[in-house]
């Protein structure tokens, strides 16, 4: 079948979606299908192609929506699903969310459980033939951090490494050409542009962070969002929460972490934008109670972006205020010269 046959069948493939729509919106909402495998590519077995420009594509997160953007460029719309604040571990999609789904010609989502509340949905999505890729397809499974106790659970936040988010960047462009083979070098020379400014990203933040003095140099954040951070950027990490902000801090974790702070003389630690801070403020509490004064070092960008239209409102923003707060806080320097991708 030629491309043109194909944008023909793609096109009158979505006029039937609201036929279909009513019956898909009830059996993804109903969750009686098995979502994809943690990482894996829930994909459908026909393929779909673009029909006109710009199509529409919707993200989970707005970190997976702002890479797609980056690749994507004037050829698609992108909408990101969950905004800022958001917490996508606890987000159950509402009706609206997945009649957008449906509306949209591809749909990109971070994959290793990280919307675990909408994987069924997207698994059935997947079923109709849309492309639904997680963009952590590709990662090497040996790369992956497997926590303590989570058995086939890998974290999710693979985002705040910046090696292995641009890894992922390489996903998008390639499902993007797949979509549309007419624009795949545009997809590739996006890719390759954004990847070069996420290199130049990479080497700000590990400035940053290596700056701070070694006594000083633990971050400690409301939920365990860090690990990779902490690995690429060799920085400690000790959180209150688990992996999932669901999980509950008992009295003896954030005992057992006040006398960790308190024996390092740690100067500070972190609230995040999309999780509660309630429990940090328990830590400080306690910290106070041991005569050690714990200050708050800021609010960081863990499971959410900032607000949209700023420049803590895209990947490169989140990452490079993410550094140069925790290096001002702890006692480090932020790296002189423009940063990556500012405005």
């Amino acid at each position: 079948m030629s491309h043109a046959n194909k944008r023909l069948t793609a096109g009158l493939a979505r006029r039937q979606l609201p036929v279909i729509a009513a019956a898909l919106l009830m059996a993804a909402l109903g969750g009686c299908v098995p979502g994809p495998a943690p990482g894996g590519q829930a994909e459908g077995d026909r393929p779909t192609y673009a029909a006109s420009y710009p199509y529409a594509i919707v993200a989970t997160t707005a970190m997976v929506a702002d890479i797609v953007r980056q690749v994507a460029g004037e050829k698609a719309n992108v909408v990101a699903l969950m905004g800022e604040g958001v917490d996508p571990h606890l987000y159950k999609p509402t009706r609206h969310d997945v009649r957008r789904l449906m509306e949209a010609e591809a749909i990109f989502y971070n994959g290793l459980m990280l919307e675990g509340r909408m994987t069924s949905t997207l698994a059935n999505i997947a079923q109709w033939g849309k492309p639904v890729v997680a963009v952590t397809a590709r990662l090497d499974p040996d790369y992956l951090i497997q926590p303590e106790g989570a058995v086939g659970h890998p974290d999710p936040h693979v985002w705040m490494d910046v090696a292995a988010w641009s890894e992922c960047v390489e996903t998008v462009a390639a499902t993007l050409a797949r979509f549309d083979p007419e624009h795949a070098d545009h997809y590739a020379r996006n890719a390759a542009a954004y990847r070069a400014t996420l290199a130049e990203l990479d080497a700000y933040v590990e400035q940053a962070i290596v700056s701070i003095p070694e006594p000083q140099r633990v971050l400690v954040t409301a939920h365990d969002a860090f690990n990779y951070f902490s690995r690429r950027y060799r920085i400690p990490v000790r959180s209150i929460q688990g992996l999932s902000t669901d999980s509950q801090a008992g009295v003896n974790d954030i005992n057992r972490l006040v006398d960790f702070l308190v024996m390092r003389k740690v100067p500070a630690v972190f609230v995040e934008s999309s999780v509660s801070s309630k429990n940090v403020y328990a830590v400080i509490e306690g910290a106070q109670q041991q005569g050690w004064n714990l200050a708050i070092g800021g609010e960081l960008f863990s499971d959410a972006m900032g607000e949209p239209g700023t420049f803590e409102g895209t990947y490169v923003g989140m990452l490079t205020h993410n550094a140069a707060t925790i290096a001002e806080a702890l006692g480090g320097e932020v790296p002189e010269g423009e940063v990556p991708g500012g405005p």
